[in-house]
C-alpha cells in the first residue's frame, strides 16, 4: 500500500512547517486519477499521525474528478478512470484535471 508512505510523507512535510504547533486541521487535494485511495489516506493518517502534533487533526479531502478532452473531437468529458477513451471512441485523449496529489491548507492551534 503506497497510501503508508505517502501519509507518512505528508506528515514529516507538515511536522517540518509547523513545528511543535499543534495541528488541528489538513486539507489534502487528491485527484480520482492520481492512483491514490482517499479512504486508505484516511486510514494512514490517523495510524502514522499517533505520537505527533498531528494526533486528532482532521483530515478532509477534497477529490475533483477527473477531465478530459478529446484531441479529434475536441469534446470535454468526464474521466472516472485511467482508461482514456473519449465518446467519439478515440483513445487520443489529454487529461486535463484529476491527477492531482496535493496539501491545499493546514491549520494551528
Amino acid at each position: 500500500m503506497h497510501e503508508l508512505s505517502l501519509t507518512e510523507s505528508l506528515i514529516d512535510a507538515v511536522l517540518e512547517r509547523t513545528g511543535d504547533r499543534q495541528v488541528t486541521l489538513v486539507n489534502l487535494r487528491i485527484g480520482a486519477l492520481s492512483g491514490v485511495l482517499p479512504d486508505a489516506m484516511r486510514f494512514c493518517f490517523e495510524v502514522a499521525s499517533a505520537g505527533t502534533t498531528l494526533a486528532g487533526a482532521q483530515l478532509k479531502i477534497d477529490e475533483p474528478r477527473g477531465q478530459g478532452r478529446c484531441r479529434n473531437c475536441k469534446r470535454d468529458f468526464l474521466l472516472e478512470d485511467l482508461i482514456l477513451l473519449c465518446p467519439c471512441g478515440s483513445a487520443d485523449v489529454e487529461v486535463l484535471g484529476g491527477r492531482e496529489l496535493a496539501v491545499t491548507s493546514v491549520e494551528v492551534a
